[in-house]
């Protein structure tokens, strides 16, 4: 109730027209899309983890023929399609494989008495899983088979706990940056520029943690900031392309390709050899799954095996830069 002076008579405010109601139709689609969505996430993050096995992990067995026919006989009957075979001479060779990262362990009959070679860098739960089968050599006179662990974890992180942990933030770390990079800065060459700084800095903070505080990681400093600055920017600048061509769908695109399918299938906790059917391989090819690998090779593996990550990260790198180009062409001529 308000005054009015002039007249001196009391009138009534009426209230702000109200918004009116979403249809339920609306309402109905809305909690039939959220559902469409963690049924995704959900699918995506607990199905490689509750089927994950060991199917086709390569080892090697070293020793005399007829000894390793036996062994790779026996490994068939109990664990079908477990493991890969590969056979080679003596223990060097073995441990030459396992060292070049062509295997993941190695059965060595070549002295006489079994001994299981782990490399626990490699993949904590395949090295477990080798020890199972070291326990399973046992002969009715032995107690044990002896396990050697070749390329042990660092005593600071013996559960490889911070290097499985790493793998989210760094595909996290990279979009974040593509968002930010395209809420705050305009310009496809300035976006493009503070990526590469971004992931440059990122990469030397994130390997400081995991290598200096944390104990997570060894090797050389500098070759494992490369690593993570180039699955960073591997990350940011194709989610940045993405969204300078497409638009918002392009950050959903980015998500859907590196975070959904690419964080589960990295294969960081496991190994790719464990994760159910096709998604391993799948994994290999994707940002997140290139980087752990990359990561591992050249923080425990003296930089053996990197041709194939390096290929895939650049790759995606290479792509992010082609379509932020695109996507800067697309804007100049729109704005004309």
């Amino acid at each position: 109730m308000t005054a009015d002076t002039a007249t001196g008579t009391a009138t009534t405010a009426l209230p702000d027209r109200a918004e009116p109601n979403s249809p339920w139709s609306r309402v109905a689609a809305t909690a039939a899309l959220l559902t469409v969505i963690i049924s995704a996430l959900l699918t995506a993050f607990a199905w490689p983890a509750a089927r994950s096995s060991v199917h086709g992990v390569p080892i090697v067995v070293a020793g005399p023929p007829a000894a390793v026919a036996q062994v790779t006989a026996a490994l068939d009957q109990h664990q079908p399609g477990a493991f890969t075979v590969t056979a080679v001479a003596d223990t060097a060779a073995a441990e030459s494989s396992v060292l070049h990262r062509e295997a993941y362990g190695a059965i060595d009959l070549s002295s006489g008495r079994p001994q299981v070679i782990v490399a626990s860098a490699a993949g904590p739960v395949v090295a477990q899983a080798l020890q199972g089968v070291a326990a399973g050599l046992a002969q009715p006179a032995q107690s044990t088979v002896g396990v050697r662990d070749l390329v042990p974890l660092p005593s600071g992180d013996p559960r490889g706990a911070g290097l499985a942990a790493g793998a989210l933030p760094l595909v996290l770390g990279g979009m974040i940056a593509a968002v930010l990079f395209t809420v705050r800065v305009r310009g496809t060459g300035r976006r493009v520029a503070g990526a590469v700084a971004y992931a440059v800095a990122g990469g030397l903070a994130m390997a400081a943690i995991l290598q200096f505080w944390l104990g997570s990681i060894s090797g050389n400093y500098a070759a494992n900031a490369g690593v993570m600055a180039l699955s960073l920017a591997a990350t940011s600048l194709t989610v940045l392309g993405l969204e300078s061509l497409l638009g918002t769908a392009g950050f959903a695109l980015g998500g859907l390709a590196i975070f959904l399918l690419g964080n589960p299938l990295s294969g960081a906790t496991s190994a790719p050899e464990m994760l159910p059917g096709w998604s391993g391989e799948v994994g290999r090819f994707l940002p997140p799954g290139a980087a752990v690998t990359l990561l591992r090779s050249v923080a425990f593996f003296h930089g053996h095996a990197v041709a194939q990550p390096i290929a895939v990260l650049a790759g995606w790198l290479a792509l992010g830069v082609v379509l932020c180009l695109l996507g800067g062409l697309r804007t100049r001529r729109l704005t004309r």
